[in-house]
């Protein structure tokens, strides 16, 4: 019980800093750091009951995964809800990343074939999806209000919309795989994984905790660039595709 007191008086004391630092610049946004701490707790405190039993039984951890995988899409499509058609868009891509990826961990097999490795493994690859989908999307939105003119010119000598945009599309993957790419550049560096870090204090060796930080890494460049390339084709050459044109 210790522990848990611990854990809740510091983890509060890390979000009333965290609003605290925002308040004192001025962001308004404040709110969402707060809801997110208090969801994250019950989120946690549900998946922990539930896991219980997934960890062990394949039925329970594929409709564990499949959640997952709901809310993944759910929330990309909600950050790019400017573009029409965001819900389907955002499925295809991150289903994309996500089963070739997993798919290859799965059936080579990678690591262990159990319910356990899939669960832990498919979570960190669909969450990688989904920020892939998200950034994508941003990325793209931003630089097709900069470079309107550019787009408009491209149009107007009767290039199509998916030959106006591809430049575009391109930077927007590139600059959604940054984050992911310094990452793996860095581990062991700069940071000890969040993979690596559960695997050595669920016991497992350095050897083998190695082994499933690598796993994981390659599948998220695997699962992140299949998921933003999807992206960024769908979105980019679709004319209805986006709310407003910039």
């Amino acid at each position: 019980m210790e522990h848990w007191i611990r854990l809740a008086v510091g983890g509060t004391v890390l979000v009333a800093i965290a609003v605290a630092v925002l308040g004192w610049y001025g962001v308004r946004q404040r709110g969402p750091a707060i809801r997110a701490a208090l969801r994250a707790v019950l989120q946690l405190a549900v998946v922990a009951l539930v896991l219980r039993g997934a960890i062990t039984n394949w039925s329970l951890a594929a409709v564990v995964v499949a959640i997952m995988f709901t809310v993944a899409v759910v929330t990309a499509a909600r950050r790019l809800r400017t573009f029409r058609h965001a819900v389907p868009a955002t499925l295809v891509a991150c289903g994309c990343g996500a089963t070739v990826t997993v798919g290859v961990i799965v059936g080579i097999p990678i690591l262990d074939r159990d319910p356990k490795d899939l669960i832990a493994v498919s979570g960190i690859i669909i969450g990688g999806c989904m920020t892939a989908a998200t950034l994508t999307g941003r990325n793209l939105l931003t630089a097709i209000a900069a470079r309107a003119d550019e787009v408009e010119a491209w149009l107007s000598i009767g290039a199509t919309r998916r030959q106006a945009l591809v430049d575009l599309c391109r930077s927007a993957v590139f600059e959604a795989l940054v984050p992911g790419l310094d990452q793996t550049r860095t581990v062991g560096l700069v940071t000890l994984p969040g993979a690596f870090v559960g695997a050595i204090l669920a016991g497992a060796g350095a050897e083998q905790a190695a082994r499933f930080q690598l796993a994981v890494l390659t599948g998220l460049i695997c699962a992140q660039s299949i998921t933003a390339v999807t992206l960024a084709f769908i979105v980019g050459g679709n004319r209805t595709s986006v709310r407003a044109r910039a």
